[in-house]
């Protein structure tokens, strides 16, 4: 079931999910960690995230490109996620990961730039470049675009 990542995907907590479907919080925990819920309770659920009880039982979040959420997107966006990722189908682990990578070398060049004036640009670069990639990041959580589920 991937009611966590339905959840989460809504940036809501586990006490908002309780309190729009119903639920206690322990039985919305108890759901996420694997257990099976009643179809009382995954009727609650559904209709608490607008959704229907068999989007509930899928292993996964796949985003459809044929999705509305995909097609409601500005062309530039589309070429913007396209060009950011080299990729077809933009993934958030990538976003992240790429704001990690810039960051870390981006201070690093930026300590480095004490020595070297050009390792200071550099640093100043990739420390731009990570705040494009959060911002990329951002839009992606915003529009719901990415083809797999939501960890953080």
């Amino acid at each position: 079931m991937i009611l966590k990542q339905l959840r989460i995907s809504r940036h809501l907590s586990q006490e908002q999910l309780a309190q729009m479907s119903g639920l206690n919080v322990r039985t919305i925990q108890r759901i996420e960690s694997g257990a099976n819920a009643s179809l009382e309770s995954q009727k609650c659920l559904a209709a608490a995230l607008d959704v229907s009880i068999e989007t509930l039982h899928q292993e996964t979040i796949m985003f459809d490109k044929n999705s509305e959420n995909w097609n409601s997107l500005p062309l530039f966006m589309k070429i913007w996620f396209a060009f950011n990722f080299l990729q077809l189908r933009p993934k958030r682990y990538t976003a992240k990961r790429s704001e990690v990578i810039c960051h870390i070398f981006g201070f690093f060049f930026c300590l480095l730039g004490l020595v070297d004036e050009a390792a200071l640009v550099g640093g100043l670069l990739l420390l731009l470049t990570a705040y494009l990639f959060t911002f990329l990041k951002w839009q992606g959580d915003k529009y719901g675009i990415w083809y797999e589920e939501l960890i953080d």
